[in-house]
């Protein structure tokens, strides 16, 4: 939905329910990342270079790179991005306009060869994240790659083999996990043993039959917003009794809305995702999860409610804000240049890939697979 064009009345109530879930301050930004998308110029803007400091790439300037990743960086450590990339110019020179870069450019090699930038964060269409990220390691540089990091297998394997070859480091754009109550989940259920059941249910936004990520080449909801929790249950099954994961797919006539896929892992661990995507969703995507493990019982609403149950022991926990964790996988991937992260290894980049790939697979084919190993 077009926020922009609904009644004031709309975006008035919009803009106040979301000052009470994400705060004044996410508000604005979010409210200006619509009417960025939007923007154009009489004259585009002149660039600004000569300045020290700036060593920061985003390739890719819609909405999410304009309120999530640049903001989250400005917010953090300041006026550190350098340069910005995206097929429209406008775009392009909005987000620099905003965020005070360097310059702007609908050329990717002036990001990717630029010497300054050791750091690309990498939100373009699906179908080129790989693509950009492999040029980006054969030139030495640290990328962050939102999701999903592939949409084909051979993507996959060209990218981990230019994970083997590079300098440079690489962060994957799973920020559940790193929020405050994805943390507490994982350490949860990983102080139990055993087997764990767990549940998601996610009610997505209803897209358009022409929207841009039902083109074949960019892998449907699937891979564009399944992946998130298909990361998440995989991350909580302790690697060393993962696989095999079998995949069993429920769905109707379409293969990637409106689906339920379950999984069982090594160990016997079952995990259930049910994604939803039925019409407009005021409050943005919402989602809940419970996992039992152990004496553990966990409930997750919408990465504001928290309740650990353990034996005779209750703990609830409110925040005053929705967190999925994008601050701090934008801290991470920061910290990939500037901190000593580590970023993620070639195995887990494999392994949560084909998980989504294979789940693909099974949603088109409408068949139960599995994935024998997490062997690269």
């Amino acid at each position: 939905m077009d926020y922009t064009r609904q009644p004031l009345l709309f975006k008035l109530r919009k803009a106040a329910r979301y000052v009470r879930l994400y705060g004044l301050r996410r508000t604005l930004v979010k409210v200006r990342g619509q009417y960025h998308a939007r923007r154009k110029f009489d004259v585009l803007p002149p660039a600004r270079e000569g300045r020290s400091g700036r060593h920061v790439g985003i390739i890719g300037c819609g909405n999410f790179a304009f309120s999530n990743i640049a903001y989250y960086l400005k917010k953090n450590y300041g006026a550190v991005i350098r340069g910005v990339m995206d097929p429209s110019l406008h775009k392009a020179a909005s987000l620099f306009d905003e965020y005070d870069a360097d310059y702007y450019t609908d050329d990717v090699t002036r990001l990717t060869d630029d010497p300054a930038v050791d750091l690309l964060f990498i939100a373009s269409n699906h179908a080129s994240h790989a693509e950009y990220a492999i040029e980006a390691l054969k030139r030495g540089k640290s990328v962050h790659i939102e999701k999903p990091h592939v949409v084909r297998r051979e993507q996959l394997t060209r990218l981990c083999d230019a994970m083997r070859q590079s300098s440079g480091r690489v962060a994957l754009g799973f920020n559940r996990p790193n929020s405050r109550f994805g943390r507490e989940i994982r350490k949860q259920l990983f102080s139990q043993s055993g087997a764990s059941m767990m549940n998601w249910f996610i009610a997505g936004h209803e897209i358009p039959s022409d929207h841009w990520y039902f083109k074949p080449e960019e892998g449907g909801r699937v891979l564009g917003n399944l992946c998130h929790w298909t990361d998440f249950v995989l991350q909580l099954v302790p690697e060393e009794v993962r696989y095999p994961i079998t995949i069993t797919p429920t769905r109707a006539e379409k293969s990637d809305c409106d689906i339920a896929v379950t999984y069982v892992f090594g160990d016997g661990s079952i995990a259930a995702i049910t994604f939803s995507a039925k019409g407009h969703t005021f409050e943005g995507v919402r989602e809940r999860f419970a996992a039992h493990r152990g004496n553990v019982l966990v409930s997750m609403d919408d990465f504001q409610d928290l309740t650990i149950e353990i034996v005779d022991r209750k703990e609830r926990t409110s925040l005053r804000h929705r967190d999925h964790g994008h601050e701090e996988a934008i801290r991470a991937s920061y910290s990939l240049v500037r901190g000593g992260g580590a970023g993620a290894s070639v195995r887990y980049v494999w392994q949560t890939g084909d998980l989504f790939l294979t789940t693909k697979d099974a949603l088109d084919q409408n068949r139960v697979l599995t994935i024998a190993s997490g062997d690269v």
